[in-house]
């Protein structure tokens, strides 16, 4: 590994050749292979150009292969200072573009793109490269112009369905979109970027199948798709297939041994691999909370009563679980009379009034309680679907075994709670947690 980076380095350095193509790309899935690979080339690389600035910046051919250096590290601002000193021949103008692009420089980039397209550059990747700019700055409309122009030319390439495919799902058009990734894949086995789109969007659609032959394609591309091998370890796990998602998150830790997200993932196929799950015990608590979803207007109350608990906000048997005989007592003419009839329905269901403030081991979902002096905006907040906070597949399968459908419901559980369901571990909690604290929410501590 040493040996080929100071081989690298040296090609940079002393070598006053244009990289050639192959060389290029050698040099970017070095960089780019594993973060020690990364750390070790930078540390070489950059003493050895600041050292040698100027120099190089002074000869058009060493200063672009310090850029095209800079642009394998991803320091993409760096690259562009190095890329204005070399000139702005065909190369130059192109991956600066790419760049400008990727620092969310739109204009600046497709300006380049054009000048490099002057220059020579293929008219075709040129197009894509325009096309993708505009859509990431999210001009949706040019850039569906500008693909057209391309296909009445008629050069359809692998790359023009993928382009067409994230323009259809920047467009809300899911299904059109996995039938462009999948033209894209039949022209190119070997599209990564369609790959994963394609496996992403079936693992959306809830086809896990089809999702893991393509995540494991994409993976068998030869670089550490992180992203992929995260997403594939997510659905080996929630096929209890422990061993294939051990395997997936330690070759993301091989290359990338700081990877956070892939700890938390280690962790949590390790805690399920000796978690026991009682899948009667799970069916019974299924049970129990679909007789707590039972609307209080599915029973035969006075009006009085009916009245009373409409104002008081409690709609079902699992609201009532959630007071207590005092709180219905203590409200503007709730009566004795009122009370036997609620404890009454109770009592056929096999449950009682405060039930859920004294037991909470089962892991329940709990309503939250609104306050009324709480105003109607956190009550709106607190309405709207847990799909607003932009879970990952994984996290919201979880919120769905738990039954939990509003983010109001969420903020009153418990990690503890959350943690008890199968397959929900530490890495879907950091996920609802950082959710919630964008919307300044938190889950329930003991102490609420």
């Amino acid at each position: 590994m040493g040996t080929q980076r100071n081989e690298l380095v040296a090609q940079i350095m002393e070598n006053n050749e244009p990289f050639t193509d192959r060389q290029f790309q050698e040099l970017v899935k070095f960089v780019r292979s594993g973060e020690r690979e990364r750390q070790e080339f930078l540390e070489e690389f950059d003493a050895n150009a600041r050292k040698r600035a100027s120099g190089f910046s002074q000869n058009p051919v060493m200063a672009t292969k310090v850029a095209q250096g800079y642009f394998a590290l991803a320091q993409y601002q760096e690259a562009i200072k190095w890329f204005d000193w070399a000139g702005a021949g065909t190369l130059q103008c192109y991956l600066k573009a790419y760049c400008l692009r990727e620092l969310g420089q739109y204009e600046q980039a497709r300006e380049q793109f054009e000048l490099a397209e002057k220059q020579g550059y293929d008219s075709f990747q040129i197009a894509m490269a325009i096309v993708e700019t505009l859509r990431r700055k999210g001009d949706l409309e040019a850039a569906e112009d500008h693909l057209k122009r391309v296909s009445r030319v008629g050069d359809i390439r692998a790359e023009y369905h993928f382009q067409l495919g994230s323009l259809n799902d920047a467009n809300g058009r899911r299904e059109e979109a996995l039938a462009e990734y999948e033209q894209a894949v039949t022209l190119d086995p070997n599209h990564t970027r369609a790959l994963f789109a394609l496996a992403y969007g079936c693992d959306l659609y809830g086809n896990e199948q089809k999702a893991v032959t393509y995540y494991k394609k994409c993976v068998a591309s030869g670089q550490v798709h992180v992203s992929a091998l995260i997403n594939l370890a997510v659905l080996y796990e929630d096929r209890e297939d422990y061993e294939e998602a051990l395997k997936c998150i330690r070759q993301v830790l091989r290359a990338y041994p700081n990877h956070k997200r892939a700890q938390l993932f280690l962790r949590d196929i390790e805690s399920s691999m000796t978690m026991y799950y009682d899948e009667d015990q799970e069916r019974r608590v299924d049970k129990r909370n679909q007789v707590l979803q039972i609307p209080i207007s599915d029973f035969e109350l006075s009006v009085r009563s009916r009245n009373c608990l409409r104002k008081m906000n409690i709609k079902s048997l699992g609201d009532l679980l959630r007071i207590t005989e005092q709180e219905l007592l203590a409200y503007k003419n709730f009566g004795e009379t009122s009370l036997h009839e609620i404890k009454s329905i109770l009592t056929q269901k096999g449950l009682h009034l405060g039930q859920m403030l004294e037991d909470r081991s089962e892991g329940r979902i709990i309503s939250p309680d609104v306050e009324e002096e709480q105003s109607e905006s956190v009550n709106d907040l607190l309405a709207q679907p847990v799909t607003e906070l932009e879970l990952s597949v994984r996290a919201r399968k979880a919120l769905q075994r738990l039954n939990i459908n509003t983010i109001g419901e969420l903020t009153q559980c418990t990690e503890a709670e959350l943690l008890g369901c199968k397959n929900f571990g530490t890495t879907s909690l950091e996920e609802v947690k950082r959710g919630l604290k964008d919307k300044e929410l938190a889950l329930r501590t003991l102490e609420d």
